[in-house]
């Protein structure tokens, strides 16, 4: 069950994120839209809790980690027209992860969306998956030419990712 976005603040590792960036809440778990996302859809869900690993988190938080990727996984292949998911998490900083607050990123995909089907697993361990770096300097370009979306561009994102979730049914 969603709830409001009232009460304490969010935090994505160190950094503080605006409630207009996020789009559904749970007990444990948020969705929020991506700064540089590798194609349009790309969102992260993360556990409410700041926790760096995977075997960190609590039974309880691992399973609405995962129940709230698989309700976000679904909306956004609905609404995005995607055929299929990419959905991945980065564990640990040996394995590309940038931030050190557990989160899995739901990327929709189509046939033919990238040159190889494989490339995404590329962008995530390249400079554009690096989501420390792009929300530290969210006003540079990167080497592949995407600059960090404006605010404006985000909340419009994130205001109608709420509303399709809310007629997303519960699991």
């Amino acid at each position: 069950m969603a709830l409001p976005l009232k009460g304490s603040p969010i935090h994505f590792g160190p950094f503080l994120v605006t409630s207009q960036v996020v789009f559904h809440l749970t007990p444990l778990s948020f969705a929020l839209v991506n700064l540089k996302p590798i194609l349009p859809g790309h969102v992260l869900v993360s556990p409410r809790r700041i926790v760096a690993r995977l075997a960190d988190l609590t039974p309880s938080e691992t399973a609405d980690l995962f129940l709230t990727v698989r309700r976000v996984g679904r909306m956004i292949e609905r609404v995005y027209g995607a055929t299929s998911l990419n959905v991945a998490v980065q564990d640990g900083v040996d394995a590309g992860q940038s931030v050190p607050h557990v989160h899995a990123h739901i990327i929709p995909r189509r046939r033919a969306d990238l040159p190889r089907t494989d490339a995404v697993y590329d962008a995530l361990d390249g400079r554009e998956g690096d989501v420390m770096r792009n929300f530290r300097g969210a006003l540079r370009v990167d080497e592949l030419g995407r600059k960090a979306r404006e605010m404006r561009e985000m909340e419009e994102e994130a205001c109608r990712l709420a509303g399709e979730m809310e007629g997303e049914p519960l699991d």
